[in-house]
């Protein structure tokens, strides 16, 4: 029963506290963080748009340590590889764009941006905008140089097929498992005379031997293209469709994803078009009966723990997401994967 002494309890502790008088210890240092001292919280439509409000450090890539960051935002715009609509270029300025996410993961309970030393590092040099075998070049000698630094890429495109040059940049030592969240497998082989596109970056990285095909899972997968994806049965994929997770439920899918990459290395990568286009629209190649943001969300947080070597958000296609739905759950997925690496980081 709320009593009027509880009342007067209540008023004596919070009637003349300020906005960023908190009194729980976790919760105080995430208002610290905010309010610094002051009434005042920075204006999140204001300034500079960065990935997730972290600090912009483009001068990062310029030194061999990358300036001490343990994590890096990388914008890749490139979509030369696109079979369907074209648009991902504008997926990072889109993801950058999108205000209020964080500072507080509140499932994973940490401040991400706070707890590690991260920032927005700038885009990807590219020497031409119309080479795609140039463009692929280019975004492994970039990322090379941020496995040489130590630093954990964090990355938006762009399409698929930016994962593949990653891939061959930190798994050049050793190679990584993957828990890929797509619509599609990606191990297609090369169409028209290209095998650099985004239905082909996970085949090109198993046989580059960057990739380990037996501790890989493929979530989300449907539609009309499963005949191109034989290649994810015979190198031993795991793959989860869409129906399969709706059968098997979200506790069990996330089990099956962490007893398939197991404790050494792992990437993460979401490609939008897992989602279902009533989240999603914003991406170049809609299938219908996908997973839903909510699930997502919890399959990214069930990866916490993980050996986690970096993460990519891809296939951001702004101008058909007209509501910017697309962007929001891009950038919360982008939140999530950081979180993952700060809860292991603590």
């Amino acid at each position: 029963m709320f009593t009027k002494a509880k009342l007067e309890a209540l008023r004596a502790r919070y009637a003349g506290a300020k906005a960023g008088d908190v009194q729980d210890p976790e919760f105080r240092k995430v208002s610290e963080l905010l309010f610094n001292g002051t009434e005042r919280r920075r204006l999140p439509y204001a300034g500079v748009s960065t990935f997730l409000d972290a600090p912009h450090r483009p001068d990062a890539p310029d030194r061999a340590d990358f300036a001490g960051l343990e994590a890096a935002l990388v914008g890749v715009p490139m979509d030369l590889g696109v079979t369907n609509r074209a648009g991902a270029r504008l997926g990072p300025r889109a993801v950058r764009g999108i205000e209020r996410i964080g500072p507080y993961n509140h499932a994973l309970k940490i401040a991400p941006v706070a707890s590690l030393r991260i920032a927005d590092v700038g885009d990807v040099p590219f020497r031409s905008r119309y080479s795609l075998e140039q463009s692929i070049e280019d975004i492994e000698d970039f990322y090379d140089r941020v496995r040489a630094a130590g630093v954990i890429p964090f990355s938006v495109g762009g399409d698929h097929s930016i994962t593949y040059p990653i891939l061959k940049a930190l798994g050049r030592e050793r190679p990584v498992g993957l828990v890929h969240i797509d619509a599609h497998c990606d191990t297609g082989g090369p169409f028209e005379g290209s095998k650099f596109h985004h239905g082909g970056p996970f085949r090109q990285a198993v046989l580059d031997g960057v990739l380990d095909p037996e501790r890989t899972i493929q979530i989300g997968i449907r539609g009309s293209a499963e005949f191109l994806w034989e290649f994810s049965y015979e190198s031993g994929m795991t793959v989860l469709h869409a129906e399969t997770v709706t059968e098997l439920g979200i506790k069990a899918v996330i089990a099956k994803a962490r007893e398939v990459v197991g404790d050494d290395p792992v990437y993460l990568s979401f490609d939008v078009d897992g989602l279902d286009p009533a989240f999603a629209p914003g991406t170049g190649t809609p299938e219908a009966g996908g997973l839903s943001a909510r699930e997502v969300l919890a399959i990214l947080r069930g990866m916490q723990g993980l050996h986690l070597v970096g993460g990519d958000v891809v296939e951001v296609a702004p101008q058909y997401d007209a509501t910017t739905n697309t962007a929001q759950i891009a950038a919360q997925a982008l939140f999530e994967m950081v979180s993952l690496l700060a809860l292991r980081r603590r």
